[in-house]
């Protein structure tokens, strides 16, 4: 008798990404956003709340260039920072 476990019986469906791959950049537009995050990651010891604003840039560059879906910032965890930014803005009259 055998003792080999059947593993056939079991079928396995892979399914996409929650939010789709990611294209590779493969013409360097988004490069300079790129490498002034992956800077402020260096200068700040990796720590990636430092440089949330250049992460928030380089993922608004890969959206406005279809590299990625886009997405409202709100969702992607940049509230706080868009409302930051419209605040700086002078209101007109």
């Amino acid at each position: 008798m055998s003792t080999a476990m059947n593993f056939s019986n079991k079928s396995f469906a892979p399914r996409p990404p929650d939010k789709g791959a990611f294209p590779l950049d493969h013409f360097g537009e988004c490069s300079a956003f790129k490498e002034r995050f992956m800077e402020c990651l260096r200068r700040s010891g990796y720590e990636s709340a430092a440089c949330r604003q250049s992460a928030m840039a380089y993922l608004e560059c890969r959206m406005d260039r279809q590299l990625m879906a886009n997405e409202p910032l709100e969702k992607l965890g940049f509230k706080d920072l868009i409302n930051e930014k419209s605040e700086e803005k002078p209101e007109k009259s």
